[in-house]
């Protein structure tokens, strides 16, 4: 038996009809959340950082929010007091996914 039919026989095991990761996320846009959040660039350190600000909603919502656009740039951040920081200029990528989310988002210092 080769490396072929071994994998085969693994992907008859997989369950079917679930969704992919990718569509898949635990952070939901709050239904009080009223105000657009706002994503611009700043500079701490002389190194670009995206920030999200005026979310509105529990520390943990905001911390799973911020998980979840770490993870899907690939960068490192924080949370905190209503504000995630990602380290990079990401603007353009975490306003899809902001919005992917059903969030509304405001646009600040784009081009």
């Amino acid at each position: 038996m080769d490396w072929r039919d071994k994998l085969s026989g693994l992907k008859s095991d997989l369950p079917e009809g679930e969704e992919p990761i990718e569509k898949v996320t635990k952070a939901k846009p709050k239904k009080m959340q009223k105000e657009p959040l706002r994503v611009e660039l700043d500079k701490r350190n002389g190194k670009p950082a995206t920030l999200v600000t005026e979310f509105e909603g529990t520390d943990d919502e905001l911390k799973e929010l911020a998980k979840t656009l770490k993870i899907k740039c690939g960068a490192g951040g924080s949370s905190r007091n209503g504000e995630i920081l990602v380290q990079g200029d990401f603007r353009v990528k975490i306003v899809e996914i902001l919005l992917g989310l059903g969030f509304k988002v405001k646009k600040i210092n784009f081009k």
